[in-house]
């Protein structure tokens, strides 16, 4: 016989009531109460809150979240994106196109001498390093030409056509003109060298037909990150102070001896780029620390904008350092050179990730030029030039 209990009895009771005035007879009784019984089971197995080894659900004390995932930029959290940039194309913002773009730089490059190699060989695994990022940019120290007349001075470069085959080939992407011997053939060999770069594809930076040429930045869209780069010399010899620097009808390269034409077009580039990059030919030969007059453009294009400076001339590696939001790095050195001291020997490749939000991490890939041509360093000699690099005595 089944046991039921008080409330269930209740219940049997409360259920065939309505039956009573027909009499029914005891076994319809039963089997009225014996479902009225398995109805409450039913129910009770079907409730979360006592279901059999099933934990209770935890109270929250909130409201039950919406099943549509939040947009990021509901999140208080997260910061507001920046404002377009004026320029870009309609409909794009930096938060959507946000990416990082690698940058790789390297100093002075001639092809006078044993350096005449990289003409028709392989840079190697410092070119390999130029090679893998998305924008590569040298310092071209020379000029492109078999014209022209020699500059009256102790040394003049010039290299074939050619040259700027093997830069491209080397990973090279553009180059600055901007240096003291940007124009060693004269007036003929900048046009030369201009129009030899324009048949092959090559951007030059810091030289033109005019000041508003010579002063015109490069523009590139790399992973969404908008990048301007200019570039200028500040060493000049003395006959070459007026004579080489670019005119507003003649033709040459953009100097910052008087610095505020390039303080102007780094401010005019930083209301619409991501990242401000500035190539300067500056500094004093052989000399490790940076002068004052190098800091003291770093300090104006800085303030003006520029979220990169990078420079060569010293023909030794110097330092680098943040400057406010900037990144300088005063001197990368030779790069393909005929270099023939340990100390001029010294060189290596700076790489920088950037984004919309300027430079995010710097590297330095110490090398050493051997018979014209970097190479990368391996251990010891790495560790050694990473730490000279990274903090000089100065």
């Amino acid at each position: 016989m089944v046991r039921r209990s008080r409330a269930a009895r209740a219940l049997a009771q409360q259920t065939v009531a309505p039956f009573r005035k027909r009499r029914a007879r005891p076994a319809v009784r039963w089997l009225v109460a014996f479902l009225v019984m398995c109805s409450v089971a039913a129910c009770a197995a079907q409730s979360p809150r006592v279901r059999a080894g099933a934990p209770a659900a935890p109270s929250t004390g909130s409201p039950t979240p919406s099943a549509e995932p939040s947009s990021p930029s509901d999140d208080p959290s997260r910061p507001s994106p920046k404002p377009s940039p004026r320029g870009a194309e309609p409909g794009t913002s930096r938060d959507t196109d946000r990416g990082t773009a690698t940058l790789a730089f390297a100093g002075d490059v001639h092809f006078e001498g044993v350096s005449a190699r990289a003409l028709t060989r392989s840079w190697g695994s410092a070119g390999k390093v130029l090679a893998e990022a998305d924008l590569a940019i040298v310092n071209l120290e020379t000029a492109v030409t078999r014209r022209g007349t020699p500059a009256p001075k102790q040394y003049t470069f010039r290299a074939p056509d050619n040259a700027f085959d093997a830069l491209r080939s080397a990973g090279v992407d553009a180059v600055t003109l901007a240096n003291n011997h940007g124009m060693d053939y004269g007036v003929q060999g900048l046009q030369d060298t201009l129009a030899t770069a324009s048949a092959h594809s090559m951007p030059l930076l810091g030289a033109g037909v005019t000041q508003q040429a010579a002063f015109a930045p490069m523009r590139r869209t790399v992973n969404g990150v908008h990048i301007a780069v200019l570039a200028a010399t500040d060493v000049l010899d003395t006959f070459a102070q007026e004579a080489w620097v670019a005119g507003p009808t003649r033709p040459g390269l953009a100097s910052s001896k008087d610095p505020a034409r390039l303080v102007a077009a780094v401010r005019a580039e930083a209301t619409h780029a991501d990242v401000v990059v500035v190539y300067l030919h500056w500094g004093q030969e052989l000399t490790v620390c940076p002068t004052a007059r190098q800091r003291q453009l770093a300090t104006l294009l800085a303030k003006a904008g520029a979220d990169l400076v990078v420079g060569s001339h010293a023909h030794v590696p110097q330092p680098g350092e943040r400057l406010g939001h900037a990144y300088v790095d005063y001197g990368l050195g030779n790069f393909v050179f005929y270099a023939h001291t340990p100390a001029t020997q010294r060189t290596g490749v700076l790489t920088v990730d950037v984004g919309t939000d300027g430079v995010h991490s710097t590297r330095w890939q110490p090398a050493t030029i051997q018979d014209g041509l970097p190479v990368l360093d391996r251990g010891q000699a790495k560790a050694l030039a990473l730490r000279l690099h990274a903090q000089p005595r100065c």
